[in-house]
């Protein structure tokens, strides 16, 4: 164990005053919920949530050659993302493994061409340096701006009522993964309509001296139509409900977007070599020939919650192996996201069962995602 001292957020504090239970999550001290996990997560279902996000690590890349430097060093066509808007992509290594999977925005429709890449709080500084060292040769600059950001998100139905009144933002506009520059409450933000809850929302990336006073603006504009504050705990169910990966559960370096259904995040047809092409281009053709372990859902018949690494069984095989698990608050039964042998990935696959401490409890095998939000 490491005797460093967590990082905190600039909510720190406030989080505190609120009662929350805070837990280290990938170094930094953050609040894991402040009452009921359920009422939380059933909040962002139905009404809003607040969430304190500061711990994702925010990467600027500016430069003539910053378009050209993301497209080689990350598996997405970067260059094609016209100025606010964001695209979900995957940074991988040169074997294919997948070092984090990201959300990269281009900023403003200035000269030089600048993005801001989001990585997972547990790999910023994994990413950062591979950044910096694929960019070598390019007429751009990697710059760590995890300082420079507090990250707050507003999610649920209630999201843009709320922070409609705290800007004169063009939110009816503002599409689905898309960010403009616009002021909450007064406060200089990058409004981002992305999210991993399931729910229509926004991130709002602004100062850390501004953190404060727009939580509690936003606290304030969201009495009315049941905005509460949530944690973590809370995030993971939600994103789970989503059938949305996490890092460290469904994607690792021992997996290509291939091995895991994301091959689409792959652009072969972009111009210019990228890291990890070679391999990417062999893990594509092995998944054609013989079809990877498939991404499912399962739903439990029993009350028993199967766990990440749990052995998913049928006729006493292990066919699979779970990589989320946790009650649903919105289904009202247990479940995971698992990879199973494709034999046993269809919808309905009878005989399918998670081998939960030497019990063989049965689970149906859905699709992914469990819950879908009514647009």
């Amino acid at each position: 164990m490491s005797s460093t001292e967590p990082r905190r957020t600039a909510l720190d504090a406030l989080h505190r005053s609120l009662g929350a239970t805070m837990t280290d999550f990938a170094g930094w001290d953050m609040p894991l919920r402040y009452g009921s996990e359920r009422d939380e997560h059933n909040a962002v279902r139905t009404r809003a949530g607040l969430f304190d996000l500061s711990h994702m690590g925010e990467i600027a890349v500016t430069g003539p050659a910053a378009a050209a430097l993301l497209d080689h060093a990350l598996v997405g066509n970067i260059g094609g993302v016209k100025p606010g808007r964001a695209r979900y992509t995957m940074i991988c290594r040169e074997d294919g493994g997948i070092l984090d999977d990201l959300i990269v925005y281009r900023l403003g429709d200035t000269e030089t061409p600048e993005y801001l890449v989001v990585a997972n709080a547990s790999n910023a500084q994994v990413v950062l340096d591979a950044l910096r060292e694929r960019s070598a040769g390019f007429d751009a600059e990697v710059r760590d701006d995890r300082d420079a950001y507090a990250l707050l998100a507003v999610q649920g139905p209630e999201s843009q009522g709320i922070l409609a009144s705290l800007t004169d933002a063009d939110l009816d506009g503002l599409k689905y993964y898309a960010g403009l520059p616009g002021t909450v409450a007064g406060i200089p933000a990058l409004i981002a309509r992305t999210g991993y809850t399931g729910e229509d929302g926004f991130e709002l990336f602004v100062k850390p001296e501004h953190a404060v006073e727009l939580w509690q603006a936003l606290t304030k504009a969201g009495e009315g139509a049941g905005l509460v504050p949530c944690g973590l705990s809370c995030r993971d169910t939600l994103r789970l409900e989503a059938g949305m990966p996490l890092y460290g559960n469904e994607l690792s370096p021992s997996l290509t977007p291939f091995d895991a259904g994301f091959g689409r995040v792959v652009k072969f047809e972009k111009e210019g070599d990228f890291v990890g092409r070679a391999a990417l281009a062999e893990a594509a053709e092995r998944a054609a020939a013989e079809p990877p372990r498939v991404l499912v859902g399962l739903v439990a018949e029993g009350r028993r919650v199967p766990r990440a690494g749990y052995a998913v069984v049928s006729g006493g095989e292990v066919v699979g192996e779970v990589t989320s698990g946790a009650p649903s608050p919105t289904l009202g039964k247990p479940i995971a996201m698992a990879y199973v042998d494709p034999a046993y990935a269809q919808p309905g696959t009878e005989g399918v069962g998670v081998d939960i401490r030497g019990s063989h409890e049965p689970y149906e095998v859905v699709a992914l995602p469990f819950y879908k939000r009514q647009k």
